[in-house]
């Protein structure tokens, strides 16, 4: 079962296309660009809609969604955890 997408395979963060993603679960991805698959073990509950951080982030770093940056990190990521608008800010104020 396919539980995140992403575009690009440079991408920092995937889009959640499930419910029920709880800590714990070893997660599938799909790589849209390349038609190939990848995973993460979730660390948080991510509900869908929702991003989940594909790397580990530090605040400054820029996070990639779809191939495009999309803001930057101001609390630290780990990868498997929920990447939102409590730990991402957007660049543009």
């Amino acid at each position: 079962m396919i539980h995140f997408v992403l575009h690009d395979p440079g991408d920092s963060v995937g889009v959640v296309v499930v419910e029920g993603v709880k800590a714990g679960m070893a997660l599938e991805g799909w790589i849209l660009d390349e038609d190939r698959g990848t995973g993460v073990v979730a660390r948080q509950d991510i509900p869908i809609g929702h991003k989940v951080a594909l790397v580990d982030l530090q605040p400054g770093d820029t996070v990639l969604k779809y191939g495009l940056d999309i803001g930057r990190v101001v609390a630290t990521i780990r990868a498997g955890e929920h990447a939102h608008v409590h730990n991402i800010k957007t660049k543009r104020w």
